[in-house]
């Protein structure tokens, strides 16, 4: 399985991003999807995931109302669209999978596929 990101880079406070995930050798249709992310001195924050069980997404509430997830099942992809970002949304974003038609948006320790991550800055 190999897991692929992309989008990310820079906005201003108060701007909007978008960033992607695709994965490719899935054996399954039935997986959870999870975002997280780290700030430089902090922990890995897990943010949002989608599930398979009727897309079912859940958030963070550092983000809830402000991020959303779309997937394209077609694609095996994952979109997390970000917006009124400020500058404590800056950190590396990563994507993850879970072979389980659920998702858990902070036990990273579930996931088994990781994506290499993308940087996100937001700042004036």
């Amino acid at each position: 399985v190999q897991v692929v990101e992309s989008g990310g880079g820079w906005a201003q406070p108060g701007g909007s991003l978008s960033v992607s995930c695709a994965a490719s050798g899935f054996g399954t249709p039935y997986y959870g999807v999870g975002w997280f992310r780290q700030a430089p001195g902090k922990e890995r924050e897990g943010i949002a995931c989608l599930s398979s069980v009727e897309d079912g997404s859940f958030y963070a509430d550092s983000v809830k109302g402000r991020f959303s997830l779309s997937r394209d099942s077609a694609k095996n992809a994952l979109t997390l669209q970000m917006n009124s970002l400020n500058p404590e949304d800056t950190a590396i974003y990563y994507c993850a999978y879970v072979e389980s038609p659920l998702c858990f948006v902070h036990d990273s320790e579930t996931y088994n596929y990781w994506g290499q991550g993308t940087q996100v800055i937001v700042s004036s």
